[in-house]
């Protein structure tokens, strides 16, 4: 019997949404396709001029894809990166992450759109579909970003070594070539470019932050302002001075108009000091519960050692009252030290500094 599949609730409905709309946005246009028209579906994929009277297309429209080859891409990036992330957050962060990932990149593409118009005079600009999951395939790489921001990817028998943060503009380089050919729309560059700002942008400063049952820490925390996770981290080190100048800038502009909080020194030396996790952390819990367990088991271990290295007082040798018998060399008997070993433990040092 084949084992069972075990998806999250949210990711199941998203698969099952985006099968369901794709397939009848398919069997749509099949039917009335001709060679002079470009068929468009305007009541579940976002068409700038044609959607207005059917608002819930700023929706679905995210889980719409136009052929087999970006429905398989949409398909095995929700079932993988949808499961990590909605057990990591649970399913009510997760649903609150995709709401803002899906439906501000699409408003921000729709102004785009009519905005090219208005300048242009170019009805094409208008009559282009916003759809596809490329918003969440570039939200979902900025999540592992914040995730595993060390974590290394090995591709082609370790020829090619990247960071998880190096992921997002190589998706967004890749989409943009794509959008030159008819795999994607025009639209497609825009979409990944938004993704990518909204969702650093709600993980960095809005995204609720769960203390540590262990702290004395306020349940209100919101964001993450580690260093790891700077707008900077995401670009080459050599432009990195530059990204990080820029993004400095326009966090003040931000925060001065009340858009953005600024985060206090307590929440910057809990995010170096461990006094709250974020609840997309899988396995901090248990990383501390493994820390303290080696701690006392080199302590218990250093006990031992030092119980076993005190010198015993001789005794006298025996008198010997009858005749000599040959004494049997006696087995290797081990210490209790020696027995367990000892135990090797460096703690795991996270260098963070304040950043933006």
């Amino acid at each position: 019997m084949p084992p069972r599949l075990n998806i999250p609730p949210i990711t199941r409905i998203l698969l099952i949404a985006l099968l369901a709309q794709s397939l009848l946005s398919f069997a749509l246009r099949y039917r009335q396709w001709s060679e002079e028209s470009d068929i468009v579906v305007p009541y579940l994929a976002l068409v700038p001029q044609l959607s207005l009277i059917y608002p819930w297309t700023f929706l679905t429209t995210t889980l719409v894809e136009n052929n087999v080859f970006t429905l398989g891409i949409a398909g095995v990036t929700i079932f993988y990166g949808g499961r990590y992330l909605e057990r990591a957050w649970t399913s009510a962060e997760f649903a609150k992450f995709l709401l803002v990932a899906a439906l501000i990149p699409n408003i921000l593409c729709f102004g785009t759109l009519v905005t090219l118009f208005a300048v242009t005079g170019d009805m094409r600009w208008t009559l282009t579909s916003i759809n596809g999951t490329i918003p969440l395939q570039i939200s979902f790489l900025v999540a592992f970003s914040q995730l595993v921001p060390a974590h290394t990817v090995t591709l082609f028998r370790g020829i090619i070594s990247l960071r998880v943060p190096r992921f997002p503009l190589l998706h967004i380089l890749g989409v943009f070539l794509l959008s030159l050919t008819p795999l994607l729309s025009a639209a497609s560059f825009l979409l990944a470019t938004n993704g990518f700002i909204t969702s650093w942008t709600y993980l960095r400063f809005y995204k609720a932050a769960f203390p540590d049952l262990d702290a004395n820490q306020s349940s209100s925390l919101r964001g993450d302002p580690s260093e790891s996770f700077a707008f900077a981290e995401f670009f080459p080190d050599p432009v990195k001075p530059l990204v990080a100048s820029i993004s400095a800038q326009i966090y003040n502009i931000l925060v001065s108009v009340r858009i953005c909080t600024p985060f206090s020194a307590a929440d910057v030396s809990a995010s170096r000091g461990d006094t709250f996790v974020q609840r997309g952390t899988p396995g901090s819990a248990r990383q501390e519960a493994e820390r303290r367990r080696a701690l006392a088991l080199k302590e218990l271990d250093q006990r031992l050692n030092a119980a076993t290295s005190k010198p015993k007082p001789q005794a006298p040798p025996p008198v010997q009252a009858g005749p000599s018998v040959q004494i049997q060399p006696q087995p290797n008997v081990q210490t209790p030290a020696a027995m367990l070993g000892e135990t090797s433990y460096v703690p795991d040092r996270e260098d963070g500094k304040d950043g933006h």
